[in-house]
């Protein structure tokens, strides 16, 4: 499923437009965004929780030619189902 899929499923989910439910989705992804950029995790119950994690400093190699480089430290956005999505998925 895409984006539009999404929008779609929600419109006839929610009986809101389509134009409604791309605006409601995108609000959604925003602040999902802005709170993991802050450092917080977003809890949705039943869901699951989106966090940040670290992912350290590591050397790896380049493939073309087999030369060891440094892969720097960064964040990363993490996911971890609930129990009610995780139920469901395995049904």
């Amino acid at each position: 499923m895409n984006k539009s899929e999404l929008i779609d499923a929600i419109a006839a989910g929610s009986k809101l437009t389509k134009a409604d439910s791309g605006k409601a989705l995108d609000a959604a992804i925003d602040a999902i965004s802005k709170s993991l950029k802050k450092g917080d995790s977003v809890t949705l119950v039943g869901f699951g929780t989106f966090s940040v994690g670290k992912r350290a400093a590591r050397t790896g190699r380049n493939p073309q030619t087999g030369k060891s480089i440094q892969i720097k430290a960064k964040k990363v956005a993490k996911f971890k189902a609930g129990a009610t999505l995780a139920t469901t998925v395995n049904k």
